[in-house]
């Protein structure tokens, strides 16, 4: 994808920093509201209701996160010297500082699998379960 190129995996990283700056506070900027915050927890449980205070802090946990996923995807653009914020910019910030991989944006590349690594414990936990087995 050229940097010039304006396209929807694309945004100009100034006015995205100026944007998510200016939005804290202003419920009209909030990508998760209180209607699709609902929605969502209908969705897991349809008998679950969430206090007023939950529902906030939920909000302003996601508001947290999208400022600071999209500030240091532009710090990742501007690094780059691109004019724009592009999808593997934000994909990178979301591998490297949450180990989060989203699939469908970006390159089309398959992403094997990564297994936890096993822990010495684990190991342990597991012999003795094996051994317990082989008595019955």
């Amino acid at each position: 994808m050229s940097q010039n190129t304006s396209s929807s995996s694309s945004t100009n990283y100034s006015n995205a920093q100026n944007s998510s700056s200016t939005s804290t506070g202003n419920s009209e900027n909030q990508v998760l509201t209180r209607s699709r915050l609902q929605d969502l927890v209908r969705e897991v449980d349809p008998n679950e209701q969430l206090d007023e205070e939950v529902e906030e802090l939920l909000l302003q946990i996601a508001d947290d996160f999208i400022e600071s996923t999209v500030n240091a995807s532009c710090q990742l653009a501007k690094h780059r010297q691109a004019t724009a914020l592009d999808v593997t910019d934000v994909q990178m910030h979301l591998e490297r500082q949450w180990n989060m991989w989203i699939p469908g944006f970006g390159t089309d590349e398959l992403r094997p699998y990564k297994r936890a690594p096993v822990t010495e414990a684990h190991k342990q936990r597991m012999a003795l379960i094996r051994k317990q087995m082989k008595k019955f």
